[in-house]
């Protein structure tokens, strides 16, 4: 089969997925006729995309009853999960954060949901510990993988959750921000800061250009990352997301894990927009929790930022919007926010919301394929 990349930075490219590589994925990480009789999947991600595909593999041969939502509706999501006493789901980030914003801190009331994976974008720690709260039953796992890796390469547990919940060792407790380890099949290296991988289900190979796999069979993800002694794989952004201000390279991902967490911040983005003098300008792109009548304000932000990280990582502009523009798998449409904003005027710090960009999470495509 054919699926296209998200296109989050640049143009979707059409990735060549060969029957051995979708085997080779199935067979490593599904035991067959698995699945008791009483298991119920609600799949809610596209079947244009490789975790929706994954989907319909895996639990055919599990032997699993799935339900399909088209289009996501975190009540819609809600009511599905308790009418047709769901086991298991798959949720992207984005989804997630809405459904735990439609419970607006009360239990999910799903005693039959035991296992929930989540993947496909980074998972914002204050999202995870409110999906933890409202699930308390429901064991949850991290799903990494790419369009190119047929699905899922590494997971982070059940078990690794609650490990890493209860422990008071920082170093154990910081696994809750990791991809977790390698599925069986798979083997993952650092080359200067990038992740490499190989195996069985990594096809690396896209239409029209032919395969990228070097002559060992390794894959370059483009995904920055490091790998700790224990095994334990951090995403730390993507290498074509790298902010390169004043020749220090700066990963997005580190002011936006501070900012995410600030009280009156529900959503961030920060990328890189041109700069004649230092090449490009931190750009912090803040949606406001609640109505935006109590907003933060630019240099509220800036200072947060300043007091937990080096000098150089506040941002030099901080934007505030109504909404963010992801594609229909949650996935964040960088390429388009840099767009919009380097369209018009520069943009100046305000202190509250100042306009709105377009994107949502259905059934269909945003303009992207996913």
């Amino acid at each position: 089969m054919v699926l296209f990349t998200s296109g989050t930075t640049s143009r979707p490219k059409g990735v060549v997925l060969r029957h051995g590589n979708l085997v080779g994925y199935v067979l490593q990480t599904v035991d067959f006729a698995s699945a008791a009789e009483e298991d119920a999947i609600l799949v809610s991600v596209p079947p244009y995309h490789v975790a929706g595909i994954g989907s319909v593999l895996s639990n055919v041969y599990a032997g699993r009853r799935m339900v399909h939502l088209p289009d996501f509706d975190a009540a819609r999501w809600l009511d599905l999960v308790r009418a047709e006493a769901v086991t298991q789901a798959m949720l992207v980030p984005t989804m997630l954060a809405r459904i735990v914003d439609e419970l607006a801190g009360a239990p999910a009331d799903a005693p039959a949901l035991r296992a929930l994976a989540y993947g496909g974008a980074r998972m914002p720690a204050t999202v995870l510990a409110r999906a933890l709260d409202a699930f308390p039953d429901a064991g949850f796992t991290n799903a990494y993988g790419l369009t190119e890796t047929s699905s899922t390469i590494a997971v982070l547990g059940p078990g690794d959750h609650r490990t890493a919940l209860a422990s008071d060792d920082p170093a154990v407790r910081g696994r809750l921000g990791s991809a977790g380890r390698f599925v069986p099949g798979v083997e993952g290296e650092i080359r200067d800061g990038e992740l490499w991988v190989r195996g069985p289900q990594v096809s690396g190979e896209y239409l029209g250009t032919g395969s990228v796999l070097d002559a060992d069979g390794w894959f370059p993800t483009r995904d920055l990352a490091r790998i700790d002694a224990d095994g334990f794989l951090y995403i730390e952004g993507r290498a074509d997301d790298t902010i390169i201000r004043g020749g220090e390279n700066i990963a997005p991902a580190e002011i936006e894990d501070v900012l995410v967490h600030h009280p009156g911040v529900r959503e961030v983005a920060v990328l890189g927009l041109p700069d004649e003098e230092w090449g490009q300008r931190i750009t912090a792109v803040v949606v406001p929790t609640g109505d935006g009548s109590a907003a933060p304000t630019a240099d509220e932000l800036r200072a947060y930022v300043r007091g937990r990280l080096r000098g150089s990582r506040t941002p030099d502009d901080v934007v505030f919007r109504t909404e963010l523009p992801y594609t229909a798998t949650g996935k964040l449409l960088r390429r388009d926010l840099a767009a919009e904003l380097t369209a018009g005027p520069a943009a100046e710090p305000t202190g509250g919301p100042t306009g709105e960009l377009t994107g949502g999470l259905t059934g269909e495509p945003t303009g992207e394929p996913a």
